[in-house]
């Protein structure tokens, strides 16, 4: 394995899957997807119902995260609170599939799931 390119970043490490981990475990739902910069857990947004992402983050020390979303390509840092400038290429995939939906997965996207979003 090679050392990370930038603190709280390993590029080589592939995203743990297509939807958010934890709410596929739990039967949930998200709005948004994010992936750890470190880990490659792929967790749901701070607007998601459970915000698995940044408790992910909280539970690991693992500060950053990329967007997860197809066309999108930036950086976050929850210890910084802040964009990180240019963040390495990681492991593909980049996002989950684009035939995917958001809110997803729609199967269990309830009808109200707007009033449901932080």
């Amino acid at each position: 394995m090679s050392t990370p390119q930038s603190p709280g970043i390993d590029p080589t490490v592939p995203p743990s899957g297509e939807g958010c981990a934890d709410c596929d475990k739990a039967g949930g739902w998200w709005f948004h997807l994010r992936r750890c910069a470190a880990c490659g857990h792929i967790g749901c947004c701070d607007s998601s119902p459970a915000q698995h992402a940044g408790a992910h983050a909280a539970a690991t020390g693992h500060p950053v995260i990329r967007t997860y979303e197809p066309g999108e390509s930036w950086f976050w840092n929850y210890s910084t609170e802040s964009y990180v400038e240019d963040g390495p290429e990681l492991a593909p995939p980049l996002s989950h599939p684009t035939t995917q939906p958001v809110p997803g997965p729609a199967d269990r996207v309830p009808r109200d799931w707007q009033a449901r979003l932080h």
